[in-house]
């Protein structure tokens, strides 16, 4: 290959600048040009393209969101679509692509290579981490520690007025940000989409006249589920009209804001390792770390194959809230 192309899509995650930058210098570290695709799939097909060089890279790693930009690309579903793409990208020489995003992005890649046999590695950027073929996506880390920084301050006003608060973070139909951040943010109850049981223990522990009396309680709920934090609100309050309730919802600020370091290095590495999977002939498959070691996975078992939650993670919640 002389020249591969690189570009982000789907939501933002902090590392993502990160991993742009190893993939460049990777390439140019052999010999190979990069060329930067401006929004996603929708620049794709508008023909977007910026030439990246080790100079353009620099000063990104500890930036957050990704200096690519990203977009969601209804035209990139059509046939019409995708052929634009193409032509483009055969326009410009490019021979080869690194796909940072999430399982949208994982599936926009597959039909493209199926259609025109352009090769690519996919790498999972997304903080929901709900990506199977990695124990962790990048941005992740970086979310958790926001929302568990949140957490810890609300906790503090809980504390102050005897109140329950109950916490929004984000996750859509994946539990992974509201069970870890729970975990550490010391939630007495944690609400998630995988879990049929979780508002049945929630309720039952407040009906609980045994229960350990607290002057307040914190409550994680993953935004996917049921309505998120307006749905349990609304629920506890019609039957606990006596609770001082409140609800807050981190939203966005979880996908922003520097990197942490695990996030870059993991970012980084899995850059590196991609780059260098495609200049070894790799095709139609996303690059995830297990066990810390880096791996690659087709994109077909990534989209198909539903990641599962630790649930040895979750059986520690009724214990630390009894």
């Amino acid at each position: 290959m002389k020249k591969i192309a690189v570009f982000t899509s789907g939501g933002d995650s902090p590392g993502m600048n990160a991993c742009i930058r190893a993939v460049v210098r990777t390439a140019n570290f052999n010999n190979i040009k990069v060329v930067g695709i401006m929004n996603g799939y929708k620049g794709m097909i508008d023909g977007e393209f910026v030439n990246l060089t080790t100079e353009s890279v620099a000063n990104i790693i500890q930036r957050g969101g990704t200096i690519l930009k990203t977009s969601r690309c209804e035209e990139f579903k059509t046939v019409d679509g995708r052929k634009t793409a193409y032509e483009n990208l055969k326009k410009n020489q490019i021979e080869g692509l690194i796909c940072i995003g999430g399982d949208g992005t994982y599936t926009g890649a597959e039909i493209f290579y199926n259609e025109f046999e352009i090769p690519s590695i996919g790498i999972p950027g997304t903080i929901d981490n709900d990506l199977y073929g990695t124990d962790h996506t990048i941005g992740y880390d970086t979310a958790l520690n926001t929302a568990m920084d949140a957490i810890d301050k609300i906790r503090d006003t809980a504390d102050s007025h005897n109140r329950i608060f109950i916490v929004e973070v984000m996750g859509r139909s994946a539990g992974f940000i509201a069970l870890a951040v729970g975990i550490a943010g010391g939630a007495e109850s944690i609400i998630i989409p995988e879990d049929t049981e979780d508002e049945i223990r929630l309720f039952e522990n407040f009906r609980n006249t045994n229960r350990r009396k607290k002057s307040f309680s914190i409550i994680v709920v993953a935004e996917g589920e049921k309505g998120g934090s307006t749905y349990i609100y609304n629920k506890l309050k019609k039957e606990f009209p006596q609770l001082d309730i409140r609800t807050t919802v981190l939203g966005h600020i979880q996908r922003g804001g520097n990197p942490s370091a695990r996030d870059r290095i993991l970012a980084t590495r899995l850059g590196v390792s991609s780059v260098e999977r495609l200049l070894e002939g790799g095709k139609n498959e996303c690059a995830g770390m297990i066990n810390n070691k880096v791996c690659f996975t087709s994109y077909h078992d990534a989209i198909k194959t539903k990641k599962q939650l630790p649930t040895y993670i979750y059986s520690l919640i009724n214990i630390l809230s009894s």
